[in-house]
């Protein structure tokens, strides 16, 4: 056989051949007469579907629904404005240029707007006074893991700036605020739970601004006492650590390493040590009832507790415990009624109110009613002398 023929002969072979190939390949797809049941039920959900002629007319679909459905919605009440102002950017520009973090931002606090921006309708200067911060010593990831809060968790968080308390005092002096609040992270990790560094940064407030009242909400040190002494004793004016919930609902809300009874000798004990304002915070909405609430606040009255404050839970992502209810504002003006009757020295009570919201501008303002009633009755004290020693003569 030539050359010539062969070269004939090859390609009809190589044709042969991709012929058996294809054969094969068609054999093995899917018959073009049937039809996947999943492509079947796919078309028929796009038959049912809106169309491109519903969303244009404008009309409501009715059948297609948004968010969930489940839980209960967020009353109008609960919303808030979006923050911005003067004394708000300041704060956060200092913030930021020091490298300190705020609970008002790591816990997502609704009202970060108002409390950094001070008195509403006041002078410049007077917003300032009034604004509050509050600034979370320690780093921004907690050792514990609570329920209800968002701030991050670590068993072996990373190790103390040395230079926080001296930034802190620092950054505090140059915004000229009234009031301060200093809380923490709960730091287990550390055999003081951090105390000598709170105490620390308190005492270099007081020596670069003196003027500025300083509240302190720490954790529970873990049920160290000796603890709760050197932050007592470091020269603040309020110190603030919170119950959260009932004694019934503690261990379901917050860190099983935390318990009612706990928080109570924090409390007691901060108070034995000379502090002249002690204070804790109760979020409702949780599942409590009226009763677990009232035996709550029985138990703070006992060790003397001066301050409490109510406000609602407020879930910060799906991770998180649900809300039970949406308080109304009405049942927290009844239970400030109930707390000042019980001989509470101060109580903020609604929906939007946290533990150190707007604290500055309630305590300043309860001083002030606090002196106004010493003077009222220093001046009846005065006219009774004067009355007694005019019918004497």
């Amino acid at each position: 056989m030539s050359v010539h023929s062969l070269l004939i002969i090859n390609p009809l072979l190589r044709s042969r051949s991709s012929c058996r190939l294809l054969s094969q390949v068609r054999h093995l797809a899917t018959p073009s007469g049937s039809t996947p049941k999943s492509n079947s039920s796919f078309r028929e959900t796009l038959v049912s579907g809106p169309s491109l002629d519903d969303f244009i007319s404008g009309e409501p679909i009715e059948h297609v629904v948004l968010g969930n459905t489940k839980g209960p919605r967020l009353p109008n009440f609960l919303k808030t404005k979006i923050p911005s102002g003067a004394s708000f950017n300041k704060i956060k520009k200092d913030l930021r240029g020091l490298g300190l973090h705020t609970v008002c931002e790591e816990a997502r606090c609704p009202n970060i707007g108002d409390c950094w921006g001070g008195k509403e309708g006041a002078t410049a200067e007077e917003g300032k006074r009034a604004a509050t911060a509050t600034i979370m010593l320690m780093g921004d990831t907690c050792t514990r893991g609570c329920r209800f809060c968002s701030v991050k968790t670590s068993r072996a968080p990373p190790p103390l700036d040395p230079h926080e308390p001296e930034n802190t005092a620092e950054a505090i002096s140059r915004w000229g605020l009234g009031y301060i609040v200093l809380t923490s992270v709960d730091r287990d990790d550390l055999i003081d739970g951090g105390a000598h560094h709170f105490a620390e940064t308190i005492m270099k407030i007081k020596q670069k601004a003196p003027q500025i009242l300083v509240e302190a909400l720490t954790g529970d040190f873990a049920g160290n006492l000796e603890n709760v002494s050197l932050v007592a004793k470091s020269g603040l004016d309020v110190y603030a650590h919170n119950i959260e919930t009932v004694e019934e609902l503690t261990p379901f809300v917050r860190d099983r390493r935390a318990t009612f009874r706990q928080s109570l000798k924090v409390l007691e004990h901060a108070k034995k040590e000379g502090v002249r304002i002690t204070k804790t915070s109760i979020m409702l909405g949780v599942g409590e009832t009226e009763e677990q609430v009232m035996d709550a606040l029985r138990e703070l009255r006992k060790i003397n507790v001066d301050v409490v404050t109510f406000g609602q839970y407020m879930r910060p992502t799906k991770r998180h415990m649900k809300v039970d209810r949406y308080v109304e504002p009405f049942e927290f003006d009844r239970w400030k009624q109930i707390a000042d009757d019980m001989g509470f020295s101060y109580v903020a009570s609604g929906p939007l109110v946290r533990s150190s919201y707007k604290a500055g501008e309630y305590f300043i303002e309860n001083m002030l009613k606090g002196k106004a009633t010493e003077n009222k009755v220093k001046n009846l004290v005065t006219q009774e002398a004067s009355i007694s020693h005019t019918q004497a003569t």
